[in-house]
C-alpha cells in the first residue's frame, strides 16, 4: 500500500486505507470526533467509515449541502457553533469526509476554532484525491471572490480510499480528472504521455499515486506558495474567474470544468508568450477536447478582466499566471496583459 510522506504526515492510499485510520484512531485517543460530510458522502460513503472504525460510533456528524456553496462564512459559522454546543476542546479531531468543498472549509474551521485544532482528510472524489487533500490549503469563498478567506494548516493524515469512487457520477469523475491532467502538464512529460491514451478502464489507484506523489513533490519544495508551488495554479487564473462568474447560474460549471477552459486559454496564451510551438499548443488543446466536454464561454471579457484584477497573484494591476513552458512544465508569474487574454478568449470560443 503506498504511502507518501508529505509536511508531517502520511498519506496513506488504497483498499486498507480504513483499517490504517481506525489503528491511528485507536491510538491517538482524541477526546471527541467529528465529521463533516455532505448529503452525498453521507449516504455513500459514512457507513462505510463507521463500520471500519468502531471509535467513530459516537461521533457528531455535521451535514452540510454539497457544492460550492457551501465553502462560506455562514456555513464556516455553523460548524463552529455545532463543535461548541458539542464542548469541542483542543484534544477534538474533526474528520473531513467528502470532495474539494469539505476538506477546503472542514480544514479552515479546524485551522481557526481555538487557534487550531486536529483534523484528517478522508477525501471521497477524484478531485479531492488528486488535489484539494493534499498541500495544507484551506479555504472559504468570500464576496464572490473563490478561496479568498483561508490559512495553511496541515492536517494529521490523509486517508486515500480508492473504492470511493465507485460511488462518483462520470461528470463528478471527469472534474477530478482536469486537476490530474495539470499536473501532468506542468511537471511530468511521459504522465502526460500516459493520459493521452487513457483507457476507459484505466487504473485509478495507480493515477492517484502518480498525480499525489507529482504535487507533493512541488508543494515539499515550497510549502506556504512562494515560489514553485505556484505552476500548481496553471488553468486556475482564468478558471476561478469563470468558475465565480457563473456561480449559481444556470450554467454553473464544477471546479474541473472551469480548470479545463482555464488551461485551454492560458495555453494559448503560453503560445503568445512563445512558451509553447504550435505543434504543443494544438497537442495539448486536442488532447483536452477529446477528454472533456467544454462549452463556450459566453462573457463579458470585461468583468473576466475585472475579477482577474482581485485575483492573489494579481500584483500591482499586472495579471501574473502560471504557464507551461513545453510540456511538462512550467514558470510562474508570467506578466500578461489584457490583449493576450482577449485573442485567447477569442481563440477558445471559435474552436470550440
Amino acid at each position: 500500500m503506498p504511502v507518501i510522506k508529505s509536511l508531517g504526515y502520511n498519506i496513506t492510499i488504497g483498499k486498507d486505507a480504513l483499517k490504517k485510520l481506525s489503528a491511528f484512531l485507536k491510538s491517538a485517543k482524541y477526546s471527541s470526533h467529528f465529521i463533516i460530510c455532505d448529503e452525498n458522502t453521507i449516504q455513500f460513503c459514512l457507513p462505510t467509515l463507521i463500520m471500519t472504525c468502531p471509535s467513530l460510533q459516537e461521533a457528531e456528524i455535521i451535514e452540510l449541502e454539497s457544492g460550492e456553496e457551501s465553502k462560506s462564512l455562514d456555513f464556516s459559522a455553523h460548524i463552529w457553533q455545532t463543535l461548541i454546543e458539542n464542548k469541542a476542546d483542543k484534544n477534538s479531531l474533526i474528520i473531513n469526509l467528502g470532495g474539494g468543498v469539505v476538506s477546503d472549509l472542514g480544514g479552515f474551521c479546524a485551522s481557526t476554532y481555538k487557534r487550531g485544532i486536529d483534523f484528517i482528510n478522508i477525501p471521497t472524489s477524484l478531485l479531492a484525491m488528486a488535489d484539494a487533500s493534499v498541500g495544507g490549503k484551506t479555504g472559504i469563498d468570500f464576496a464572490g471572490l473563490k478561496n479568498s478567506i483561508g490559512t495553511f494548516a496541515q492536517p494529521k493524515a490523509v486517508f486515500v480510499y480508492p473504492d470511493f469512487l465507485k460511488t462518483l457520477p462520470q461528470r463528478h469523475y471527469k472534474n477530478g480528472l482536469a486537476e490530474v491532467f495539470k499536473i501532468a502538464l506542468i511537471s511530468d512529460k511521459a504522465f502526460w504521455g500516459v493520459l493521452r491514451n487513457l483507457r476507459p478502464d484505466h487504473n485509478s489507484e495507480q493515477l492517484l499515486t502518480k498525480s499525489i506523489t507529482l504535487k507533493n513533490k512541488i508543494v515539499l519544495k515550497d510549502p506556504f506558495d512562494k515560489g514553485t508551488r505556484k505552476i500548481l495554479n496553471f488553468g486556475h487564473t482564468i478558471g476561478h474567474a469563470i468558475e465565480s462568474l457563473l456561480l449559481g447560474t444556470p450554467n454553473e460549471l464544477l471546479h474541473g470544468e472551469a480548470i479545463v477552459i482555464g488551461m485551454l486559454v492560458e495555453t494559448h496564451i503560453a503560445f503568445q508568450k512563445k512558451l509553447i510551438s504550435k505543434k504543443e499548443l494544438e497537442e495539448v488543446t486536442s488532447t483536452l477536447k477529446k477528454t472533456f466536454e467544454t462549452t463556450k464561454i459566453e462573457l463579458a471579457l470585461g468583468t473576466v478582466l475585472e475579477l482577474l484584477k482581485n485575483d492573489k497573484k494579481t500584483s500591482k494591476n499586472k495579471f501574473r499566471f502560471a504557464l507551461i513552458n513545453k510540456i511538462g512544465t512550467a514558470k510562474f508569474d508570467v506578466e500578461v496583459n489584457d490583449t493576450h487574454v482577449k485573442k485567447a478568449f477569442d481563440h477558445y470560443n471559435t474552436s470550440i
